[in-house]
């Protein structure tokens, strides 16, 4: 799955290559000092765009080993901060990688304190290949992402191992000929460097940022190149930027089957639980068996647009629920549907959302940017035996989500354009105090992945939520909230290790 957002879900993309020495190499330069290029001279220039939102752009380059070259276009969106206290942005990155920061702002602008919104303009941002940017990652028609999203990620044969090479290879197959231009970089590496531009444009002498999920490796990658331009990050539902992608995919998936146990486990104390009234043990071989049945025989599909309810896609809308614990009543409804009339409209409805696939059967760009990043940020392996040997041990280590993780991620293995660069741990030394934040039962990024970062960033203090659903901010809990805005409004960050329930 691999999907590091508000909503995660499957990263890679795939080309046919004889040998990894043969892949071209992704592209990302050494940090661009701030005033070097004529890029860190512009200003936006702000239109309304309704709702009281004013909306902008600015130019970074293709590359920035070549920064009077190609450029590329970044669309910006701003809510003016009200009440004229005004001390900055607040920039916001919902994850993905693909999320659309404009959206993001949009949804979420006015769920930030009035204390913060008197005091920041709250500014969304499409980083590049995503969104409303342009270029953006294009690669794929609505029914070939369908036909990836159906493949069967727990093959039990040749033939649908092979479907699922095939599908991957297509869909690399595709951005090497619709974007090659574009697709050397897309990664975070040049992302962070458009972040300082962009932090530049709006007149901050230091960066204000609030990162979800991939948010937080990106803001993590952005203070470790630019300490000194800290001024507060907050890196909510961390990643853990040492882990190679074979130990994301796993702990990923083991954050999953965790998560589903505490789903489980507060089922069968209700009277309407449909994997049952027994232990939660039983009620995941329940559900186990559940994903085993829709490989064998799909569920219906009462949105009748020609998509099979099989076992990915069930594991799909259950994964989608789990990331917020507000809809595991949905989840239960789902289930029993599933389970009682063999009905997989509910879950369907439910991988859609996370997937952004629209109701007419076309997509929002997020999952194909999604591939396209996380195959360049890490090196991959190119030998199908290892993703095997991955998978198998997967399943071990996480029996519910194992395969479903590691075979999601498999078009990485074909991607045109690779990065041999090891994953690192990052100190961002010199930076301001920077505030990781880690929910306990996180399925998308696992907790031990905040107590990782935070430990690793020379001025990182963590702040944790014992709960469930992914990321802490912005979701009611009143300890969460009152140590971020403080942290954000004064640079005052709480005390480390602070746990709240």
């Amino acid at each position: 799955m691999n999907k590091f957002r508000t909503v995660s879900v499957l990263a890679a993309a795939a080309i046919v290559v004889t040998a990894c020495t043969d892949a071209p190499k992704s592209t990302a330069s050494a940090p661009t000092p701030s005033g070097s290029t004529p890029v860190y001279g512009q200003r936006i220039s702000w239109r309304d765009c309704g709702g009281g939102f004013q909306c902008g752009s600015i130019r970074v380059p293709l590359d920035y080993a070549h920064p009077t070259g190609r450029s590329l276009g970044l669309a910006v969106i701003r809510l003016p901060a009200e009440g004229g206290q005004r001390k900055g942005s607040l920039v916001l990155n919902p994850g993905g990688p693909g999320g659309s920061g404009v959206e993001f702002a949009r949804g979420s602008a006015r769920s930030f304190g009035a204390d913060l919104r008197r005091n920041f303009d709250i500014v969304g941002f499409d980083p590049r290949g995503v969104g409303q940017s342009r270029p953006a990652v294009r690669c794929l028609t609505g029914k070939q992402l369908d036909r990836f999203f159906e493949a069967d990620t727990s093959p039990t044969d040749q033939a649908e191992l092979n479907n699922l090479v095939d599908v991957s290879k297509m869909w690399a197959d595709e951005c090497k000929t619709r974007i090659p231009t574009l697709l050397p970089y897309v990664g975070t590496a040049n992302a962070a460097r458009d972040i300082d531009v962009l932090r530049a444009a709006l007149g901050d002498k230091g960066l204000t940022y609030y990162g979800a999920s991939y948010g937080t490796y990106l803001g993590a990658y952005y203070a470790q190149e630019f300490p000194k331009h800290v001024r507060a990050l907050v890196l909510d539902g961390a990643i853990d930027p040492k882990l190679s992608a074979d130990e994301i995919n796993i702990e990923q998936a083991k954050g999953f089957d965790t998560a589903t146990r505490a789903f489980a486990d507060d089922c069968v104390k209700t009277k309407d639980c449909p994997l049952g009234s027994g232990s939660t043990d039983e009620a995941l071989d329940r559900l186990g068996r559940l994903f085993d049945e829709a490989r064998k025989k799909p569920l219906y599909n009462g949105l009748k647009d020609g998509r099979v309810v099989d076992g990915s896609m069930v594991e799909l809308g259950v994964a989608a629920a789990l990331y917020n614990k507000q809809t595991w009543p949905v989840l239960k409804l789902a289930l029993r549907s599933a389970i009682d009339q063999n009905d997989g409209t509910t879950l369907l409805r439910l991988g859609d959302l996370l997937i952004e696939r629209n109701k007419d059967g076309s997509y929002s760009n997020q999952t194909e940017a999604n591939m396209a990043i996380n195959c360049i940020d890490k090196p991959y392996d190119r030998d199908l035996n290892a993703w095997k040997d991955q998978a198998a041990r997967a399943k071990k280590e996480a029996p519910l989500f194992g395969q479903f993780v590691v075979w999601g991620t498999l078009p990485c293995a074909y991607w045109p354009v690779q990065d041999n660069t090891k994953p690192r741990a990052f100190a961002a030394n010199g930076a301001k105090p920077i505030v990781v934040v880690g929910t306990t039962r996180d399925p998308a990024t696992p907790y031990k992945w905040a107590q990782g970062l935070a430990a690793q960033l020379k001025s990182g203090v963590l702040l944790s939520l014992d709960g469930d659903g992914h990321t802490a901010y912005l979701q009611g809990n009143p300890c969460i909230t009152t140590a971020v805005d403080r942290y954000l409004l004064t640079g005052t960050p709480p005390r480390k290790n602070t746990m709240c329930h």
